[in-house]
């Protein structure tokens, strides 16, 4: 059996980020967060059927495919930035930092539906809840994890913290799969949380400066299993990138 995760009301997000650092939405409360009817969210995901292949993997795996945006949200405005490379420092990623990783942007199909503003800039106004008010620098990325090799690997950095104010996990799909357990602790202490998201849309929310968090190998049940994620990221200050001389 799956354990389900320990979902708050839309309301209570902040809370709950404030309290524990983490906190998840099921596809209800993130409805309920945004404005709009669970259709306008399901509308977004054939969008995770056309996605190329990450070349980047240090691991020689075959089995990410994605694509990859920027955008600043200022209160109600949401601005897609030109085209940008994604970077992070080794620190926070010992497989892929140090490394410009120049992927496929997202398509028009996703970014031009007002779903898609809505959801960042009902996320960020969370943020901003928590942390103050401010523009918020979001990184996008569309993931399909599958199991072309057998196995998939969803974070093969494994646990890690991405060098951000937060990070957004959400489910867009899961086909065909076991395994794929996210897990949750505190950086700082033995204190964690495990379980595993199936209903599409379902969302969690982390405070990266207070957790580390990885999500379990999938293996096939069906000879085309996959995983599908959106994964956000909102940071103060400006995006992530190079240190300059």
């Amino acid at each position: 059996m799956l354990l389900k995760p320990p979902c708050v009301a839309a309301d209570d997000l902040p809370r709950a980020l404030t309290s524990t650092g983490h906190a998840a939405l099921d596809t209800a409360a993130v409805c309920s967060l945004i404005g709009v009817d669970s259709g306008a969210l399901a509308a977004l995901s054939p969008a995770w059927n056309d996605l190329p292949a990450d070349n980047f993997l240090r691991d020689g795996g075959r089995y990410r495919r994605r694509r990859h945006s920027c955008f600043v949200v200022r209160g109600r405005e949401v601005e897609q930035v030109p085209h940008r490379s994604h970077w992070q420092p080794v620190e926070y990623n010992a497989l892929h930092g140090g490394l410009d990783r120049l992927f496929e942007p997202m398509a028009p199909a996703v970014t031009a539906q007002p779903v898609w503003a809505g959801l960042l800039r009902g996320l960020a106004a969370v943020c901003s809840a928590v942390k103050g008010d401010q523009p918020w620098y979001v990184e996008a990325h569309q993931f399909r994890i599958d199991t072309t090799d057998g196995i998939g690997r969803p974070t093969p950095e494994g646990a890690h913290r991405d060098g951000v104010d937060f990070v957004v996990v959400a489910l867009v799909d899961r086909h065909g799969v076991k395994g794929g357990e996210t897990r949750v602790f505190d950086a700082d202490g033995p204190t964690g949380i495990r379980f595993t998201m199936a209903d599409a849309w379902t969302l969690l929310m982390l405070d990266d400066e207070r957790v580390i968090h990885e999500t379990t190998p999938i293996q096939p049940l069906v000879p085309d299993g996959h995983r599908d994620t959106l994964v956000l990221t909102f940071r103060r200050g400006g995006f992530q990138g190079p240190p300059r001389d």
